[in-house]
């Protein structure tokens, strides 16, 4: 058995090349093979989120503090909030990030094909995120 102490994890800055605003990502890790599986804490100030991008098997969001919206290619912005889980398809193209006025966390678990968990894009413009009323 392993653990991975609280006050050992690391805690850095989301890329800027991944992220728009202020994201942090703590205790980020990848399972040995034959395990796929990786994840990370993730916790985004107001306004902040995520280029486009997708996963080669998916994506699992356990939504543990805050408001988010999330977008699926061409489908409706739908609102989160703590205590919902998320599940993203394989290979669909979306972002994911906290509102306007609410900061978001989110654990973030997903498998690696081929050596990688993610294909990441462009970012999200101002005009697509505040774009139409979130659902739900």
């Amino acid at each position: 058995m392993e653990i991975n102490r609280k006050h050992d994890q690391k805690t850095v800055d989301g890329p800027a090349d991944y992220f728009t605003g202020t994201v942090t990502i703590t205790g980020q890790f990848q399972r040995p093979d034959p395990s796929r599986v990786g994840g990370a804490i993730v916790h985004f100030a107001p306004g902040a989120r995520t280029a486009w991008h997708s996963h080669p098997a998916g994506q699992t969001l356990i939504v543990t503090e805050g408001v988010g919206w999330t977008q699926v290619e061409h489908g409706p912005k739908l609102e989160f909030q703590a205590g919902d889980i998320l599940w993203c398809p394989a290979d669909r193209r979306h972002w994911h990030g906290a509102t306007p006025h609410a900061a978001m966390a989110h654990i973030a678990i997903q498998e690696s094909v081929d050596g990688s968990p993610v294909t990441w894009m462009e970012k999200v413009s101002d005009e697509e995120y505040l774009a139409g009323e979130p659902e739900g």
